[in-house]
C-alpha cells in the first residue's frame, strides 16, 4: 500500500493541507529547515527495528491551543502547529512557552483506508513531553506520562465511519516538576536550554491483525555462537507460534520456532561480529503463526557483539568489545537543534551529526541526558558507533546540585518522584534494549537528582546484564557498577583511579570559539576556554589529545570530549549550532582522534 495514496484520504481539521506555515522567530537555523514541506514532515518509517509495510504518517499541520490547566477542550483553537516540533521551537510555527500552569491542546481529523477494515488500528506517538491525554471522537482513550519513550493505543473500538477526530492534551512543567527533563529549564541560561513541550516525535497509525507482534529484542552471545531472541506479542493463545528467521544478505542462516512468549535461541556459526569498523547487521524475519497461517510479520535486525570489562597485563581494567580491549572515545552529544530543539528538522540532519562524529575519527557518542528517536539508534547501528546512553536528569535544582555534588550529598526525592524515575528509566531501557550500538547505561550525571545510587545501579545491571553500567558520570561516586567516571575541564587529567572498575574521563574539553552569524544569542556566550580562530582551537584540541594519550597508559579507558555542536549559549562545539561551520581542521582532528581510538588496538 502506497503511503502517498493514503495521505490523500486525510483531512486536516479546520484548515487546508496547503495552509500557510513558516518557521517562527528570527534565530539561526540549519540548512535543512529550508527544505521542510509541511505536507511531508519526517516521512521516513519511524521504527525500523520492527518494520511493517502498511502505515500512515500523521505529522503535519494540526490545530493547537494553549489554555489554563483544567479546562475542557477549547471551542476555538489558536492556530496551526507543525507536528512533530515542540511548541517552543521555531519549526512548530508557534514558538511559545507552555509552563506548569498551562496545557497544550492539539486537534486534527483523519480517515481510515477502506482496506484496513477488520484490522486492529494502532495509534503511535514517538514521544510527547510530558503528561499526555488522548481522545478519539470525543472519548478519552488513555494517558501516558514520560517525555522520552514511544507509546501507543489500540483505537479500533472508538472509530466511526468517515472522519476520525483526534485530540491530544499535554501538560509539561519542565523544570518546575519532578519528571526527568534533561537540560530543559523554564529560564534557559548557561548550560541549560529552552523547554520542550508536547509532541516532538512522529505520530503515526498502522493496521495489525487481532494478534500481533509488539516487540523484538535480541541478546548476542558471541562466546557460544548464539543469539537469544525475545518476541513480545499481544492477544495470543497458547497454541500460537513465533517463527524467527536469521539472514545474512538474504541467505538464510537458521530458522527457529517456539510458543509465543518463549525465548528462542539461534545458532550463529562463524558469526560476523559488529564493531565500529565493521558494523555488520543480520536481518531478522519474525512471523506470528495462528494455526499455521501468518497473523503478523515484521522485519528486524540483530548484531553479534559483546561489551565487557577485563584487567590488562598492567592491572588496568579496560573496556572490551568482542573480547578485545577497546578505547571508547567520542563527543558529548546533546542532540539539540536551533530550529527544532529536541527534533532534527529532517532525517538527513539526524544522520549528519553521527556521520561527522565518524568523520572526526571517533568510535563512540555519549548521548547526554536526552533520548533520541528510534531512527537515530538504527543509524548508529548501521554506521557503526558505540553509544553511552544517559538517563535524562530531573527533579533537581541545577544550580544547587552543581555547587554540591563533590560533597557526596544525594538528592532526597519524594516517593512519587522516586517511583516516576524508576518507571521512566525502565521504559527507556525497554525502548532501547534492541539496539546493538548501545554499550553503556548511565543512570546519573553530575549528581543531578542522584539518589539511592547503589540500588538504582544494581537494578540497572540486573535488568540488562548484556551492557555495562556507568553509575554516575562525574557525580557522587559509589563502589558499584562497571565504571568510575570523573569530569575534568578543560584539559584532561587523571583525577581518580579504580583498580576493579574501568576508569574513564566522562567529560573534558569545552574549547570555545564564537562564530559571528552562527550564534544563538549575541551575548552571554561561553566555553570552558575561549579562542579566536580555527587554528587556535585545533592546536588546543591536539594538545589535549597528546595529554590524553599519556593518561591511557596510566589507567584511563575511555574519554568524552565536550562537545559535538554549540548549543544555545554554549559555543564549545566542534561545529556551530546551525551545523554550517566546522570550527576545527577536520583532517588534523581526525588523525589525532584515530590515534586515541586505536590506542588499545583493534
Amino acid at each position: 500500500m502506497k503511503l502517498n495514496l493514503l495521505l490523500l484520504t486525510f483531512v486536516l481539521s479546520g484548515t487546508s493541507l496547503f495552509a500557510q506555515w513558516k518557521p517562527a522567530g528570527d534565530r539561526i537555523k540549519t540548512k535543512w529547515a529550508e527544505t521542510i514541506d509541511p505536507n511531508n514532515v519526517l516521512p521516513e518509517y519511524p521504527r525500523p527495528i520492527m518494520e511493517r509495510p502498511d502505515w500512515v504518517n500523521l505529522n503535519g499541520l494540526w490545530e493547537y491551543s494553549i489554555q489554563p490547566v483544567g479546562q475542557n477542550e477549547p471551542q476555538k483553537f489558536d492556530g496551526n502547529i507543525l507536528v512533530p516540533f515542540a511548541v517552543e521551537s521555531s519549526l512548530s510555527g508557534v514558538q511559545k512557552d507552555l509552563g506548569k500552569d498551562k496545557e497544550l491542546w492539539y486537534k486534527r481529523t483523519f480517515n481510515i483506508a477502506s482496506d484496513w477494515k477488520n484490522k486492529t488500528i494502532l495509534l503511535h506517538f514517538g514521544a510527547v513531553d510530558w503528561k499526555t491525554d488522548v481522545y478519539i471522537n470525543d472519548i478519552k482513550i488513555g494517558t501516558h506520562t514520560g517525555g522520552f519513550t514511544p507509546f501507543s493505543f489500540d483505537i479500533t473500538p472508538y472509530l466511526t465511519s468517515g472522519n476520525q477526530k483526534l485530540v491530544v492534551k499535554v501538560w509539561d512543567p519542565t523544570s518546575d516538576g519532578y519528571q526527568p527533563r534533561g537540560k530543559q529549564v523554564t529560564r534557559p541560561e548557561g548550560i541549560w536550554y529552552t523547554g520542550v513541550s508536547g509532541i516532538w516525535q512522529t505520530v503515526w497509525i498502522e493496521p495489525v491483525s487481532n494478534k500481533y507482534i509488539s516487540g523484538v529484542n535480541t541478546v548476542a552471545d558471541i562466546d557460544n555462537n548464539s543469539l537469544k531472541i525475545n518476541v513480545n506479542t499481544e492477544k495470543t493463545n497458547p497454541s500460537d507460534i513465533v517463527q524467527v528467521t536469521l539472514k545474512d544478505n538474504n541467505k538464510v542462516i537458521s530458522t527457529v520456532k517456539g510458543v509465543a512468549g518463549q525465548s528462542l535461541n539461534i545458532n550463529v556459526p562463524n558469526a560476523k561480529l559488529w564493531s565500529p569498523d565493521s558494523p555488520f547487521l543480520y536481518d531478522l524475519e519474525v512471523v506470528l503463526l495462528d494455526n499455521g497461517k501468518a497473523a503478523d510479520k515484521v522485519k528486524s535486525y540483530a548484531a553479534m557483539r559483546k561489551v565487557s570489562i577485563k584487567k590488562d597485563q598492567n592491572g588496568i581494567v579496560r573496556l572490551q568489545l568482542n573480547n578485545k580491549d577497546c578505547f571508547h572515545f567520542g563527543p558529548l552529544d546533546q542532540g539539540w537543534w536551533p530550529d527544532g530543539l529536541y527534533t532534527a528538522p529532517t532525517d538527513e540532519a539526524l544522520v549528519y551529526d553521527i556521520q561527522k562524529t565518524k568523520d572526526f575519527g571517533y568510535n563512540m557518542i555519549r548521548k547526554h541526558v536526552k533520548v533520541e528517536p528510534a531512527r537515530w539508534y538504527t543509524h548508529c547501528d548501521k554506521m557503526g558507533i558505540l553509544v553511552w546512553q544517559d538517563m535524562p536528569n530531573g527533579d533537581a535544582s541545577p544550580h544547587w546540585e552543581m555547587h554540591r555534588y563533590f560533597e557526596g550529598v544525594e538528592k532526597v526525592r519524594s516517593i512519587e518522584s522516586e517511583n516516576n524515575f524508576r518507571k521512566e528509566w525502565r521504559e527507556i531501557m525497554d525502548y532501547l534494549r534492541p539496539y546493538p550500538s548501545i554499550a553503556v547505561w548511565v543512570p546519573f550525571n553530575e549528581a543531578w537528582g542522584q539518589f539511592k545510587t547503589k540500588e538504582i545501579v544494581e537494578w540497572t545491571k540486573f535488568y540488562d546484564p548484556s551492557r555495562l553500567v556507568n553509575p554516575a558520570s562525574g557525580g557522587n561516586h559509589y563502589k558499584v557498577g562497571d565504571i568510575l567516571d570523573f569530569h575534568k575541564y578543560p584539559s584532561p587529567e587523571l583525577m581518580m583511579f579504580d583498580p576493579e572498575r574501568a576508569t574513564v574521563l566522562g567529560e573534558y574539553g569545552g574549547i570555545g570559539l564564537p562564530i559571528n552569524g552562527h550564534m544563538w544569542q549575541s551575548d552571554k556566550n561561553w566555553g570552558y576556554t575561549q579562542f579566536k580562530n580555527e587554528k587556535e582551537v585545533t592546536d588546543e584540541y591536539i594538545k589535549y589529545n597528546n595529554m590524553l594519550m599519556k593518561l591511557i597508559g596510566r589507567g584511563i579507558s575511555a574519554a568524552v570530549y565536550t562537545q559535538t555542536t554549540d548549543v544555545e549559549g554554549e559555543v564549545n562545539g566542534l561545529m556551530t549550532y546551525d551545523r554550517k561551520v566546522i570550527k576545527v581542521d577536520e583532517q588534523k582532528i581526525r588523525q589525532a582522534n584515530l590515534e586515541i581510538s586505536n590506542s588499545l588496538g583493534k
